[in-house]
Protein backbone atom coordinates (compact mmCIF):
# COMPACT_ATOMS: atom_id res chain seq x y z
CA UNK A 1 0.00 0.00 0.00
CA UNK A 2 1.01 3.31 -0.35
CA UNK A 3 1.59 6.03 1.66
CA UNK A 4 -2.26 7.80 1.08
CA UNK A 5 -3.67 4.98 1.11
CA UNK A 6 -2.67 3.93 4.95
CA UNK A 7 -3.20 7.95 5.58
CA UNK A 8 -6.61 7.06 4.20
CA UNK A 9 -7.22 4.01 6.73
CA UNK A 10 -6.20 5.78 9.41
CA UNK A 11 -8.55 8.61 8.95
CA UNK A 12 -11.28 5.71 8.32
CA UNK A 13 -9.67 4.26 11.85
CA UNK A 14 -10.11 7.64 14.31
CA UNK A 15 -13.56 8.73 12.51
CA UNK A 16 -14.96 5.44 14.44
CA UNK A 17 -12.90 5.50 17.00
CA UNK A 18 -14.51 9.26 17.51
CA UNK A 19 -18.26 8.32 16.95
CA UNK A 20 -18.20 4.40 17.82
CA UNK A 21 -20.61 5.52 21.08
CA UNK A 22 -22.43 7.46 18.67
CA UNK A 23 -26.73 6.28 18.97
CA UNK A 24 -29.97 7.98 18.70
CA UNK A 25 -32.58 5.92 20.47
CA UNK A 26 -35.58 7.56 19.95
CA UNK A 27 -34.84 7.51 15.98
CA UNK A 28 -38.43 6.74 14.10
CA UNK A 29 -38.52 7.00 10.38
CA UNK A 30 -41.08 9.47 8.92
CA UNK A 31 -44.30 7.88 7.78
CA UNK A 32 -45.48 5.97 5.60
CA UNK A 33 -43.85 2.78 7.18
CA UNK A 34 -45.31 -0.45 8.83
CA UNK A 35 -46.70 0.21 12.51
CA UNK A 36 -43.50 -2.47 12.89
CA UNK A 37 -41.28 0.32 12.69
CA UNK A 38 -40.33 1.70 16.64
CA UNK A 39 -37.72 3.43 18.53
CA UNK A 40 -35.00 1.39 20.41
CA UNK A 41 -36.47 2.75 23.71
CA UNK A 42 -39.53 1.30 23.00
CA UNK A 43 -37.95 -1.77 21.88
CA UNK A 44 -36.29 -2.22 25.15
CA UNK A 45 -39.39 -1.85 27.08
CA UNK A 46 -41.50 -4.61 25.60
CA UNK A 47 -38.83 -7.38 26.80
CA UNK A 48 -40.95 -9.22 29.31
CA UNK A 49 -38.52 -10.25 32.60
CA UNK A 50 -37.28 -13.55 32.75
CA UNK A 51 -37.23 -13.52 29.15
CA UNK A 52 -34.65 -15.87 27.49
CA UNK A 53 -32.93 -13.95 24.75
CA UNK A 54 -30.85 -14.57 21.60
CA UNK A 55 -28.97 -12.20 19.92
CA UNK A 56 -27.26 -12.58 16.43
CA UNK A 57 -23.83 -11.45 14.95
CA UNK A 58 -20.47 -12.69 15.29
CA UNK A 59 -16.67 -10.73 16.58
CA UNK A 60 -17.33 -7.25 14.65
CA UNK A 61 -19.67 -7.89 12.62
CA UNK A 62 -23.67 -7.26 12.73
CA UNK A 63 -23.18 -6.06 16.24
CA UNK A 64 -26.84 -5.50 17.63
CA UNK A 65 -25.38 -2.35 19.89
CA UNK A 66 -28.85 -0.03 19.38
CA UNK A 67 -30.43 -3.19 21.57
CA UNK A 68 -27.62 -3.15 24.21
CA UNK A 69 -27.76 0.29 24.75
CA UNK A 70 -31.57 0.54 25.01
CA UNK A 71 -31.89 -2.58 27.17
CA UNK A 72 -29.16 -0.94 28.97
CA UNK A 73 -30.68 2.42 29.52
CA UNK A 74 -33.94 1.03 29.93
CA UNK A 75 -32.75 -1.40 32.82
CA UNK A 76 -30.54 1.30 34.88
CA UNK A 77 -33.65 3.53 34.91
CA UNK A 78 -36.52 1.25 35.99
CA UNK A 79 -35.27 -2.17 37.15
CA UNK A 80 -36.48 -3.84 33.53
CA UNK A 81 -35.93 -6.15 32.32
CA UNK A 82 -34.71 -8.38 34.69
CA UNK A 83 -33.25 -11.94 35.47
CA UNK A 84 -32.72 -12.73 31.49
CA UNK A 85 -31.64 -15.32 30.66
CA UNK A 86 -29.01 -14.58 27.17
CA UNK A 87 -27.86 -16.82 24.50
CA UNK A 88 -25.41 -15.52 21.71
CA UNK A 89 -23.40 -18.11 19.79
CA UNK A 90 -19.79 -16.36 18.73
CA UNK A 91 -17.86 -13.68 20.43
CA UNK A 92 -20.00 -10.16 21.10
CA UNK A 93 -17.71 -8.91 23.86
CA UNK A 94 -15.39 -6.06 23.75
CA UNK A 95 -13.01 -6.81 26.04
CA UNK A 96 -14.22 -3.96 28.07
CA UNK A 97 -12.55 -1.55 25.62
CA UNK A 98 -15.03 -0.88 22.95
CA UNK A 99 -18.88 0.05 23.28
CA UNK A 100 -22.09 -1.16 22.15
CA UNK A 101 -21.17 -5.18 22.76
CA UNK A 102 -22.94 -8.06 24.80
CA UNK A 103 -20.86 -6.09 27.58
CA UNK A 104 -23.56 -3.25 27.90
CA UNK A 105 -25.87 -5.24 29.34
CA UNK A 106 -23.71 -6.97 31.85
CA UNK A 107 -25.29 -5.84 34.70
CA UNK A 108 -25.60 -8.05 38.23
CA UNK A 109 -30.01 -8.03 38.03
CA UNK A 110 -30.15 -7.32 34.51
CA UNK A 111 -28.59 -10.98 33.39
CA UNK A 112 -29.39 -14.37 35.34
CA UNK A 113 -27.88 -16.74 32.82
CA UNK A 114 -25.36 -16.54 30.17
CA UNK A 115 -24.43 -18.93 27.76
CA UNK A 116 -22.14 -18.28 24.94
CA UNK A 117 -19.86 -20.28 22.39
CA UNK A 118 -17.02 -17.95 23.15
CA UNK A 119 -16.47 -15.97 26.34
CA UNK A 120 -13.01 -14.42 26.31
CA UNK A 121 -13.65 -10.95 24.78
CA UNK A 122 -17.09 -10.78 27.43
CA UNK A 123 -14.80 -9.25 30.14
CA UNK A 124 -18.05 -7.91 32.11
CA UNK A 125 -19.84 -11.49 32.00
CA UNK A 126 -16.56 -12.88 33.19
CA UNK A 127 -16.29 -10.57 35.82
CA UNK A 128 -20.03 -11.51 37.54
CA UNK A 129 -19.46 -14.82 36.97
CA UNK A 130 -16.71 -14.49 38.97
CA UNK A 131 -18.43 -12.45 41.48
CA UNK A 132 -21.14 -15.52 41.56
CA UNK A 133 -23.89 -12.61 40.51
CA UNK A 134 -24.16 -14.46 36.84
CA UNK A 135 -24.60 -18.15 36.31
CA UNK A 136 -22.15 -18.90 33.38
CA UNK A 137 -22.55 -21.63 30.56
CA UNK A 138 -20.66 -22.39 27.45
CA UNK A 139 -21.10 -24.80 24.67
CA UNK A 140 -19.56 -25.58 21.26
CA UNK A 141 -21.01 -23.15 18.59
CA UNK A 142 -21.91 -25.45 16.19
CA UNK A 143 -23.85 -27.59 18.58
CA UNK A 144 -25.90 -24.08 19.96
CA UNK A 145 -26.32 -22.98 16.06
CA UNK A 146 -27.93 -27.12 15.43
CA UNK A 147 -29.98 -26.52 18.73
CA UNK A 148 -31.32 -23.68 17.18
CA UNK A 149 -32.81 -25.50 14.72
CA UNK A 150 -33.76 -28.44 17.00
CA UNK A 151 -36.13 -25.83 18.37
CA UNK A 152 -37.85 -24.08 15.46
CA UNK A 153 -39.23 -28.13 15.22
CA UNK A 154 -39.96 -28.61 18.60
CA UNK A 155 -37.50 -30.30 19.70
CA UNK A 156 -35.02 -29.21 22.73
CA UNK A 157 -32.25 -31.86 22.39
CA UNK A 158 -29.48 -32.33 19.95
CA UNK A 159 -27.15 -35.92 19.88
CA UNK A 160 -23.48 -35.00 18.90
CA UNK A 161 -20.35 -36.54 19.44
CA UNK A 162 -18.99 -33.28 19.87
CA UNK A 163 -17.15 -32.51 23.11
CA UNK A 164 -16.73 -36.10 23.54
CA UNK A 165 -13.64 -37.17 25.89
CA UNK A 166 -13.49 -33.36 26.41
CA UNK A 167 -13.59 -31.22 29.28
CA UNK A 168 -17.76 -30.96 27.91
CA UNK A 169 -18.54 -34.54 28.91
CA UNK A 170 -19.53 -34.89 31.91
CA UNK A 171 -17.86 -38.14 32.95
CA UNK A 172 -14.33 -36.03 31.65
CA UNK A 173 -15.24 -32.55 32.84
CA UNK A 174 -18.18 -30.12 34.68
CA UNK A 175 -20.11 -29.99 31.66
CA UNK A 176 -21.32 -26.70 30.10
CA UNK A 177 -21.69 -25.20 33.60
CA UNK A 178 -18.53 -23.12 34.50
CA UNK A 179 -19.47 -21.09 37.67
CA UNK A 180 -19.89 -22.36 41.17
CA UNK A 181 -23.22 -20.84 41.22
CA UNK A 182 -24.62 -22.35 37.98
CA UNK A 183 -27.69 -24.58 38.87
CA UNK A 184 -28.41 -25.74 34.94
CA UNK A 185 -26.63 -28.52 33.16
CA UNK A 186 -27.36 -28.11 29.08
CA UNK A 187 -25.42 -31.59 28.35
CA UNK A 188 -25.80 -35.03 29.43
CA UNK A 189 -24.12 -38.47 28.57
CA UNK A 190 -26.76 -39.92 25.87
CA UNK A 191 -28.16 -43.36 27.18
CA UNK A 192 -25.84 -46.08 24.96
CA UNK A 193 -22.82 -43.46 26.59
CA UNK A 194 -21.43 -43.11 22.82
CA UNK A 195 -22.75 -39.56 22.37
CA UNK A 196 -23.65 -36.39 24.27
CA UNK A 197 -27.30 -35.18 24.52
CA UNK A 198 -26.94 -31.07 24.64
CA UNK A 199 -30.10 -28.50 25.53
CA UNK A 200 -30.59 -25.14 25.55
CA UNK A 201 -33.51 -23.16 27.22
CA UNK A 202 -36.08 -21.99 25.00
CA UNK A 203 -35.82 -18.73 23.20
CA UNK A 204 -37.84 -16.10 23.24
CA UNK A 205 -36.85 -13.22 22.04
CA UNK A 206 -34.78 -12.76 19.24
CA UNK A 207 -32.59 -9.25 18.34
CA UNK A 208 -30.85 -9.43 14.74
CA UNK A 209 -29.25 -6.58 13.26
CA UNK A 210 -29.82 -6.88 9.05
CA UNK A 211 -28.80 -4.08 6.64
CA UNK A 212 -32.07 -2.87 5.08
CA UNK A 213 -36.50 -2.79 5.38
CA UNK A 214 -38.51 -1.95 3.06
CA UNK A 215 -41.65 0.24 4.32
CA UNK A 216 -43.52 -2.70 4.66
CA UNK A 217 -40.92 -4.32 7.40
CA UNK A 218 -39.53 -6.92 4.61
CA UNK A 219 -36.20 -7.43 5.81
CA UNK A 220 -33.05 -7.47 3.81
CA UNK A 221 -29.41 -9.10 3.82
CA UNK A 222 -27.59 -7.93 0.92
CA UNK A 223 -24.86 -5.85 1.69
CA UNK A 224 -24.10 -7.57 4.47
CA UNK A 225 -20.77 -8.81 5.93
CA UNK A 226 -22.37 -12.31 7.49
CA UNK A 227 -26.07 -14.10 8.31
CA UNK A 228 -25.01 -15.98 11.45
CA UNK A 229 -27.92 -17.08 13.36
CA UNK A 230 -30.54 -14.64 11.64
CA UNK A 231 -33.47 -16.73 10.11
CA UNK A 232 -32.92 -19.83 12.45
CA UNK A 233 -32.87 -17.74 15.93
CA UNK A 234 -36.35 -15.52 14.78
CA UNK A 235 -37.68 -19.14 13.52
CA UNK A 236 -37.22 -20.62 16.96
CA UNK A 237 -38.40 -17.34 18.94
CA UNK A 238 -42.00 -17.70 16.92
CA UNK A 239 -41.81 -21.26 17.15
CA UNK A 240 -41.67 -21.27 21.12
CA UNK A 241 -44.02 -18.29 21.25
CA UNK A 242 -42.00 -15.58 21.42
CA UNK A 243 -40.42 -12.24 19.68
CA UNK A 244 -38.26 -11.01 16.71
CA UNK A 245 -37.01 -7.46 16.66
CA UNK A 246 -35.02 -6.26 13.50
CA UNK A 247 -33.00 -3.18 13.70
CA UNK A 248 -31.59 -1.61 9.93
CA UNK A 249 -29.80 1.28 8.96
CA UNK A 250 -32.32 2.20 6.40
CA UNK A 251 -34.99 1.53 4.17
CA UNK A 252 -34.87 0.64 0.82
CA UNK A 253 -37.80 0.32 -2.40
CA UNK A 254 -39.28 -3.21 -2.13
CA UNK A 255 -37.69 -5.61 -4.07
CA UNK A 256 -39.46 -8.96 -4.12
CA UNK A 257 -36.52 -11.11 -5.23
CA UNK A 258 -34.10 -9.57 -2.75
CA UNK A 259 -36.23 -10.32 0.54
CA UNK A 260 -34.58 -12.64 3.00
CA UNK A 261 -36.74 -12.13 5.48
CA UNK A 262 -40.52 -11.60 4.85
CA UNK A 263 -42.48 -8.95 7.12
CA UNK A 264 -44.84 -11.96 8.43
CA UNK A 265 -41.96 -13.46 10.57
CA UNK A 266 -40.45 -9.92 12.24
CA UNK A 267 -42.54 -8.15 14.68
CA UNK A 268 -40.56 -4.82 15.82
CA UNK A 269 -38.26 -3.07 13.64
CA UNK A 270 -35.49 -0.64 15.13
CA UNK A 271 -33.84 1.91 12.53
CA UNK A 272 -30.40 3.19 13.37
CA UNK A 273 -28.64 5.20 10.83
CA UNK A 274 -25.56 4.47 12.72
CA UNK A 275 -25.51 0.08 12.30
CA UNK A 276 -22.13 -1.44 11.27
CA UNK A 277 -21.57 -3.32 8.38
CA UNK A 278 -18.74 -4.94 10.73
CA UNK A 279 -16.30 -3.66 12.71
CA UNK A 280 -15.53 0.59 12.27
CA UNK A 281 -17.84 0.44 8.86
CA UNK A 282 -21.52 1.89 8.66
CA UNK A 283 -23.74 0.06 6.90
CA UNK A 284 -24.76 2.80 5.02
CA UNK A 285 -21.05 3.08 3.95
CA UNK A 286 -20.56 -0.62 3.88
CA UNK A 287 -17.65 -1.99 1.99
CA UNK A 288 -18.19 -3.94 -1.46
CA UNK A 289 -14.96 -6.06 -0.61
CA UNK A 290 -17.51 -8.28 1.85
CA UNK A 291 -19.98 -8.99 -0.47
CA UNK A 292 -20.54 -11.95 -2.43
CA UNK A 293 -19.74 -11.15 -5.81
CA UNK A 294 -17.23 -8.77 -5.01
CA UNK A 295 -14.26 -7.59 -7.74
CA UNK A 296 -11.33 -6.63 -5.71
CA UNK A 297 -7.54 -6.84 -5.73
CA UNK A 298 -7.55 -10.20 -2.82
CA UNK A 299 -3.89 -9.17 -2.17
CA UNK A 300 -4.70 -5.31 -1.78
CA UNK A 301 -7.87 -5.97 0.56
CA UNK A 302 -5.53 -8.81 2.69
CA UNK A 303 -3.01 -5.75 3.14
CA UNK A 304 -5.70 -3.24 4.44
CA UNK A 305 -7.09 -5.81 6.92
CA UNK A 306 -3.96 -6.56 8.47
CA UNK A 307 -2.94 -2.61 8.46
CA UNK A 308 -6.26 -1.56 10.47
CA UNK A 309 -5.42 -4.53 13.27
CA UNK A 310 -1.90 -3.84 13.32
CA UNK A 311 -2.65 -0.21 13.73
CA UNK A 312 -5.51 -1.09 16.19
CA UNK A 313 -3.12 -3.70 17.88
CA UNK A 314 -5.20 -6.03 17.59
CA UNK A 315 -2.73 -8.56 15.89
CA UNK A 316 0.37 -9.02 17.88
CA UNK A 317 3.42 -7.63 15.87
CA UNK A 318 5.08 -10.26 14.16
CA UNK A 319 8.82 -10.66 13.75
CA UNK A 320 11.25 -12.82 11.49
CA UNK A 321 10.70 -15.70 14.30
CA UNK A 322 6.99 -15.66 13.76
CA UNK A 323 6.87 -15.53 10.07
CA UNK A 324 8.83 -18.40 10.04
CA UNK A 325 6.39 -20.08 12.24
CA UNK A 326 3.89 -19.28 9.73
CA UNK A 327 5.92 -20.52 7.04
CA UNK A 328 6.27 -23.76 8.76
CA UNK A 329 2.67 -24.04 9.59
CA UNK A 330 1.85 -23.12 5.45
CA UNK A 331 4.32 -26.04 4.35
CA UNK A 332 2.67 -28.76 6.18
CA UNK A 333 -0.33 -27.68 5.09
CA UNK A 334 0.18 -27.71 1.77
CA UNK A 335 2.08 -31.18 1.94
CA UNK A 336 -1.42 -32.49 3.60
CA UNK A 337 -3.68 -30.71 1.65
CA UNK A 338 -5.19 -31.42 -2.21
CA UNK A 339 -6.39 -28.44 -4.11
CA UNK A 340 -10.08 -27.88 -3.67
CA UNK A 341 -10.19 -28.33 -0.15
CA UNK A 342 -12.46 -27.07 2.34
CA UNK A 343 -10.89 -25.05 4.74
CA UNK A 344 -11.40 -23.16 8.11
CA UNK A 345 -8.67 -20.78 9.00
CA UNK A 346 -8.96 -20.15 13.18
CA UNK A 347 -7.40 -17.09 14.97
CA UNK A 348 -4.20 -16.06 15.64
CA UNK A 349 -1.52 -17.80 14.30
CA UNK A 350 -4.08 -19.71 11.72
CA UNK A 351 -4.30 -16.49 10.21
CA UNK A 352 -0.83 -16.29 9.59
CA UNK A 353 -0.95 -19.40 7.68
CA UNK A 354 -3.60 -18.00 5.54
CA UNK A 355 -1.88 -14.78 4.85
CA UNK A 356 1.00 -17.64 3.61
CA UNK A 357 -1.53 -19.13 1.52
CA UNK A 358 -2.60 -16.01 0.01
CA UNK A 359 1.56 -14.79 -1.09
CA UNK A 360 1.99 -17.77 -2.75
CA UNK A 361 -1.03 -17.48 -4.98
CA UNK A 362 -2.84 -20.81 -3.65
CA UNK A 363 -6.10 -19.07 -2.20
CA UNK A 364 -7.90 -19.92 -5.64
CA UNK A 365 -7.12 -23.51 -5.14
CA UNK A 366 -9.10 -23.61 -1.72
CA UNK A 367 -12.58 -23.04 -0.55
CA UNK A 368 -12.06 -21.42 2.37
CA UNK A 369 -14.89 -20.85 4.99
CA UNK A 370 -15.91 -19.20 8.10
CA UNK A 371 -18.22 -20.76 10.72
CA UNK A 372 -20.35 -17.01 10.15
CA UNK A 373 -21.21 -18.65 6.87
CA UNK A 374 -19.15 -17.15 4.43
CA UNK A 375 -18.43 -19.31 1.72
CA UNK A 376 -15.33 -19.14 -0.70
CA UNK A 377 -13.36 -15.58 -0.36
CA UNK A 378 -10.63 -15.13 1.84
CA UNK A 379 -11.32 -15.46 5.91
CA UNK A 380 -10.96 -11.65 6.98
CA UNK A 381 -8.37 -11.56 10.25
CA UNK A 382 -8.90 -9.72 13.34
CA UNK A 383 -11.16 -7.56 14.66
CA UNK A 384 -13.31 -8.76 10.87
CA UNK A 385 -13.02 -12.41 11.81
CA UNK A 386 -15.25 -14.44 10.82
CA UNK A 387 -15.97 -12.07 7.46
CA UNK A 388 -14.47 -12.94 4.18
CA UNK A 389 -13.05 -10.88 1.50
CA UNK A 390 -15.14 -11.73 -1.72
CA UNK A 391 -17.23 -14.59 -0.74
CA UNK A 392 -19.01 -16.75 -3.05
CA UNK A 393 -21.88 -16.30 -1.02
CA UNK A 394 -23.13 -16.18 2.42
CA UNK A 395 -25.03 -18.33 4.18
CA UNK A 396 -26.46 -18.77 8.13
CA UNK A 397 -24.05 -20.68 10.53
CA UNK A 398 -26.09 -23.00 11.06
CA UNK A 399 -25.76 -24.42 7.33
CA UNK A 400 -22.11 -23.68 7.34
CA UNK A 401 -21.50 -25.97 10.95
CA UNK A 402 -23.82 -28.82 8.89
CA UNK A 403 -21.31 -28.76 6.15
CA UNK A 404 -18.42 -29.06 8.52
CA UNK A 405 -20.34 -32.20 10.00
CA UNK A 406 -19.19 -34.09 6.92
CA UNK A 407 -17.09 -32.15 3.64
CA UNK A 408 -14.76 -30.40 6.02
CA UNK A 409 -11.14 -31.25 4.91
CA UNK A 410 -8.89 -29.37 6.76
CA UNK A 411 -8.56 -26.75 9.76
CA UNK A 412 -6.05 -24.46 11.11
CA UNK A 413 -6.59 -23.93 14.94
CA UNK A 414 -4.33 -22.38 17.88
CA UNK A 415 -3.84 -24.00 21.08
CA UNK A 416 -2.93 -22.52 24.67
CA UNK A 417 -1.82 -26.53 25.57
CA UNK A 418 -0.90 -29.36 24.03
CA UNK A 419 -0.26 -32.65 26.57
CA UNK A 420 1.97 -36.07 26.22
CA UNK A 421 -1.27 -37.55 24.45
CA UNK A 422 -1.94 -35.10 21.99
CA UNK A 423 -4.79 -33.02 23.68
CA UNK A 424 -5.29 -29.75 23.02
CA UNK A 425 -6.44 -27.34 25.42
CA UNK A 426 -8.15 -23.48 23.77
CA UNK A 427 -10.32 -22.63 26.26
CA UNK A 428 -9.26 -21.71 29.21
CA UNK A 429 -6.01 -19.61 29.99
CA UNK A 430 -5.96 -20.15 33.69
CA UNK A 431 -7.70 -20.80 36.71
CA UNK A 432 -10.39 -18.42 37.46
CA UNK A 433 -13.27 -17.43 35.49
CA UNK A 434 -11.81 -14.36 33.90
CA UNK A 435 -9.41 -16.93 32.16
CA UNK A 436 -12.01 -18.56 29.90
CA UNK A 437 -11.45 -18.17 27.00
CA UNK A 438 -14.56 -20.62 25.70
CA UNK A 439 -14.54 -23.17 23.35
CA UNK A 440 -15.99 -21.29 20.24
CA UNK A 441 -16.02 -23.80 17.25
CA UNK A 442 -12.99 -25.40 18.05
CA UNK A 443 -14.85 -28.54 19.08
CA UNK A 444 -16.94 -29.14 16.45
CA UNK A 445 -14.69 -28.03 13.39
CA UNK A 446 -12.07 -30.12 14.94
CA UNK A 447 -14.69 -33.02 15.15
CA UNK A 448 -15.75 -32.39 11.18
CA UNK A 449 -12.49 -31.74 9.48
CA UNK A 450 -10.04 -34.62 8.32
CA UNK A 451 -6.96 -32.94 8.58
CA UNK A 452 -6.20 -30.71 11.63
CA UNK A 453 -3.25 -28.41 11.74
CA UNK A 454 -2.58 -26.87 15.40
CA UNK A 455 -0.07 -24.02 15.37
CA UNK A 456 1.35 -21.96 18.64
CA UNK A 457 4.52 -21.03 19.75
CA UNK A 458 6.44 -23.89 21.81
CA UNK A 459 7.19 -22.03 25.11
CA UNK A 460 4.53 -18.54 26.18
CA UNK A 461 6.53 -15.49 26.63
CA UNK A 462 9.98 -16.84 25.47
CA UNK A 463 12.28 -15.09 23.00
CA UNK A 464 13.86 -16.71 20.02
CA UNK A 465 16.11 -15.08 17.65
CA UNK A 466 17.05 -16.31 14.38
CA UNK A 467 21.19 -16.71 14.13
CA UNK A 468 22.85 -17.18 10.65
CA UNK A 469 20.13 -19.28 9.17
CA UNK A 470 19.50 -20.93 12.55
CA UNK A 471 16.89 -20.96 15.23
CA UNK A 472 18.00 -20.42 18.41
CA UNK A 473 15.87 -20.53 22.34
CA UNK A 474 17.57 -16.85 23.61
CA UNK A 475 14.88 -16.63 26.34
CA UNK A 476 12.81 -19.94 27.61
CA UNK A 477 9.51 -19.07 29.04
CA UNK A 478 7.10 -21.83 30.67
CA UNK A 479 6.58 -24.78 28.58
CA UNK A 480 2.75 -25.29 26.30
CA UNK A 481 3.60 -28.99 25.65
CA UNK A 482 2.97 -30.58 29.12
CA UNK A 483 2.53 -33.76 30.40
CA UNK A 484 -1.76 -33.72 31.15
CA UNK A 485 -3.45 -30.38 29.52
CA UNK A 486 -5.72 -28.61 32.54
CA UNK A 487 -8.80 -28.27 30.48
CA UNK A 488 -9.10 -30.37 27.20
CA UNK A 489 -10.93 -28.91 24.21
CA UNK A 490 -10.01 -31.15 21.66
CA UNK A 491 -9.88 -35.12 22.69
CA UNK A 492 -6.70 -37.04 21.16
CA UNK A 493 -8.31 -40.42 22.16
CA UNK A 494 -11.83 -39.25 19.76
CA UNK A 495 -8.93 -37.92 17.21
CA UNK A 496 -7.36 -41.22 16.61
CA UNK A 497 -10.73 -43.20 16.83
CA UNK A 498 -11.83 -41.27 13.89
CA UNK A 499 -8.74 -41.61 11.77
CA UNK A 500 -7.83 -38.36 11.65
CA UNK A 501 -4.65 -36.82 10.48
CA UNK A 502 -3.63 -34.17 12.97
CA UNK A 503 0.11 -31.99 13.26
CA UNK A 504 0.93 -29.61 15.98
CA UNK A 505 2.84 -26.62 14.32
CA UNK A 506 6.00 -24.95 16.33
CA UNK A 507 8.96 -22.63 16.72
CA UNK A 508 11.24 -26.00 17.41
CA UNK A 509 9.36 -27.90 15.06
CA UNK A 510 6.59 -30.70 13.43
CA UNK A 511 4.93 -32.85 15.67
CA UNK A 512 2.15 -35.21 14.69
CA UNK A 513 -0.25 -37.23 16.32
CA UNK A 514 -0.05 -41.33 16.63
CA UNK A 515 -1.34 -43.89 18.78
CA UNK A 516 1.91 -43.86 20.81
CA UNK A 517 1.39 -39.63 21.31
CA UNK A 518 3.46 -36.77 19.94
CA UNK A 519 5.93 -37.86 17.66
CA UNK A 520 8.47 -35.24 16.34
CA UNK A 521 8.54 -35.13 12.53
CA UNK A 522 10.61 -32.31 11.61
CA UNK A 523 12.82 -30.07 13.95
CA UNK A 524 13.76 -26.15 13.04
CA UNK A 525 18.01 -25.78 12.44
CA UNK A 526 19.70 -24.80 15.64
CA UNK A 527 17.39 -26.88 17.87
CA UNK A 528 18.86 -29.25 19.54
CA UNK A 529 16.51 -32.42 20.10
CA UNK A 530 17.89 -33.73 23.57
CA UNK A 531 18.63 -30.88 25.00
CA UNK A 532 15.67 -28.12 24.16
CA UNK A 533 12.98 -30.40 22.88
CA UNK A 534 13.34 -34.39 24.92
CA UNK A 535 14.92 -33.37 27.93
CA UNK A 536 13.29 -29.84 28.43
CA UNK A 537 9.33 -30.10 27.70
CA UNK A 538 7.47 -31.70 30.23
CA UNK A 539 5.08 -33.90 27.81
CA UNK A 540 6.35 -36.93 26.32
CA UNK A 541 7.90 -36.86 22.74
CA UNK A 542 8.56 -39.86 20.59
CA UNK A 543 10.93 -39.84 17.89
CA UNK A 544 10.08 -41.97 14.46
CA UNK A 545 11.80 -45.28 14.68
CA UNK A 546 14.68 -45.05 12.97
CA UNK A 547 15.61 -41.82 15.16
CA UNK A 548 15.65 -39.84 12.24
CA UNK A 549 14.46 -36.39 12.39
CA UNK A 550 14.31 -33.86 8.92
CA UNK A 551 15.59 -30.72 9.59
CA UNK A 552 13.52 -27.62 8.22
CA UNK A 553 14.59 -26.49 4.94
CA UNK A 554 16.48 -23.29 5.69
CA UNK A 555 13.79 -21.54 2.76
CA UNK A 556 11.19 -21.51 5.58
CA UNK A 557 13.42 -19.71 8.40
CA UNK A 558 14.81 -16.92 5.98
CA UNK A 559 11.73 -16.85 3.40
CA UNK A 560 13.88 -16.92 0.64
CA UNK A 561 12.95 -19.09 -2.45
CA UNK A 562 10.34 -20.21 -0.35
CA UNK A 563 7.42 -21.83 -2.43
CA UNK A 564 4.62 -23.69 -1.62
CA UNK A 565 2.58 -26.20 -4.09
CA UNK A 566 -0.86 -28.03 -3.03
CA UNK A 567 -1.21 -31.87 -4.11
CA UNK A 568 -3.25 -32.85 -6.64
CA UNK A 569 -7.05 -34.08 -5.77
CA UNK A 570 -7.37 -37.61 -5.64
CA UNK A 571 -9.61 -39.05 -8.45
CA UNK A 572 -13.02 -40.16 -6.91
CA UNK A 573 -13.63 -43.82 -7.75
CA UNK A 574 -16.97 -44.29 -9.68
CA UNK A 575 -19.79 -45.95 -8.20
CA UNK A 576 -20.52 -49.56 -9.49
CA UNK A 577 -24.02 -50.34 -9.90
Amino acid sequence: MNLLERFRLILHILRWRLNWSKKDLDYLPASPVSSKFITARKAAALIPDGSTVFSNGLAGNARCSVFFWAIREHFKKTGAPKNLTWINVGAQGGRGKVPGTIEEVGLPGLMLRYIAGHLETCKAQLQMAENQQLELHTMPQGVMTLLLDAQIHGQNHLRSRVGIDTFLDPRIGNGTALSANARSQYVAVDSDEKALLYFLPKIKIALINAPYADVEGNIYFKNAATWTENIQSAHAAHANGGKVFVTVSDIIPKSESEISMPASEVDYIVMHPHNEQTASIRQKRYWPMFCPGATTDMHRAAQQLRFINNFLKITPVRGAVEFALARLGAQVFAGAVAQGSMVNIGVGFPEEVARELIEQDLSDQLLFTTEAGAYGGLPAPGIFFSAAVAPHHLESSVDMFRRYQYTLDVAVLGFLQVDSAGNVNASHRGPQLTDIVGPGGFPDIAAGAKTIVFIGTWMANARFELRDSTLQIARPGPHKFVKQVSHITFSAREALRMGKEVFYVTNVGVFALTPKGLELRQVMPGIDIERDILQACPATIHLPENGQVPIVENSVLTGEGFTLSLKKPRLKKMATA
